[in-house]
């Protein structure tokens, strides 16, 4: 019994990282810096994804993954996540996605492919893959991340200091609950375009 759920803590490893996120060649290696007065700003920040199924709010972690952090509020300033849809929802898993790729209907087979045309470095820490927490999927290199992320919606220990965690939701889940729950493909891509919108918050 022991070995079959280590088999599938493996399997569902895999799906936010290389099956999830193969890229086509490695993207180069995007150095983020970051100051203290933005980690401070950061930490007061909000990330509202907006969905058919609701919103879900996010709180980040900037003291421990200020990369992330900052890659993750450029990006959705910048429009990049606006009309990417969740590609991958594996029920009593996470949700995933993020990918620019998916902006498109026609680039379904495509879909976790995708993203910003950089990568950065990877910022484990000791934050657990606990429900409601926000990580970032990846390739096999550790420093591959880029725009996808992932919604873990059930304690999910086993990616702990294999991703990096730089976030978590403060409201919401219910909307998670909803669409990781909703009908999907062998690739675990959702039958519907599940799209988002990503509005960053700054606190006073």
């Amino acid at each position: 019994m022991r070995i079959f759920r280590i088999a599938i803590a493996v399997a569902l490893a895999l799906s936010v990282g290389i099956v999830a996120f193969a890229q086509y060649g490695m993207p180069p290696l995007k150095n983020i810096t970051v100051t203290k007065e933005e980690i401070k700003k950061m930490a007061d920040t909000q990330a509202i994804i907006e969905t058919k199924f609701g919103n879900i709010t996010i709180k980040f972690f900037p003291d421990v993954a200020p990369g992330h952090v900052k890659n993750f509020i450029d990006l959705a300033k910048n429009g990049t996540y606006d009309n990417t849809v969740f590609h991958r929802v594996i029920p009593g898993f996470m949700i995933q996605g993020g990918d620019p790729t998916s902006k498109d209907p026609a680039k379904r087979r495509a879909y976790g492919t995708g993203g910003p045309g950089y990568t950065i470095k990877a910022e484990f820490n000791d934050k657990p893959h606990v429900r409601g927490v926000v990580s970032m999927a990846r390739a096999a290199n550790p420093d591959s991340a880029g725009s996808q992320f992932f919604i873990v919606v059930k304690d999910s220990r086993f990616l702990d200091k294999q991703y990096t965690v730089f976030g978590e939701v403060v409201s919401g889940m219910e909307s998670a609950d909803k669409i990781v729950s909703q009908p999907r493909d062998a690739n675990d891509n959702p039958n519907e375009r599940i799209e988002m919108k990503v509005k960053i918050v700054e606190g006073k």
